[in-house]
């Protein structure tokens, strides 16, 4: 299973927790320092689209007129932080957004 995000993100610390708690093995990919490749990207985009991007962010708030209105790979690209976190994927290869109950549920079980 591979969590990514950043370290200093609250949910991802707690999603690792958990799904570690309940015994599964967790690789964790800071994507400032590993960032995602346009493949990636473009794979995440492709399953969540919009839902991908963080706008409440400061990062989304702080992006120029031209980058908020350009497409959510390019957003990521620019700025890996922008996206919505945790991305999880499990061992079968299906991809997770968040960290909600929906999402616990599945993966915990």
């Amino acid at each position: 299973m591979i969590l990514y995000g950043i370290p200093t993100c609250d949910t991802c610390k707690k999603a690792i927790k958990a799904l570690e708690g309940a015994g599964q093995s967790v690789t964790f990919r800071d994507i400032r320092k590993d960032p995602l490749t346009e493949a990636e990207i473009g794979q995440l985009v492709a399953e969540f689209g919009d839902r991908l991007i963080n706008k409440s962010s400061t990062t989304y708030r702080g992006f120029s007129d031209f980058l908020r209105e350009s497409e959510a790979e390019a957003q990521i690209a620019a700025q890996p932080t922008v996206m919505k976190r945790p991305v999880i994927q499990d061992d079968a290869g299906k991809l997770w957004l968040g960290w909600d109950a929906s999402v616990q549920g599945a993966l915990l079980a």
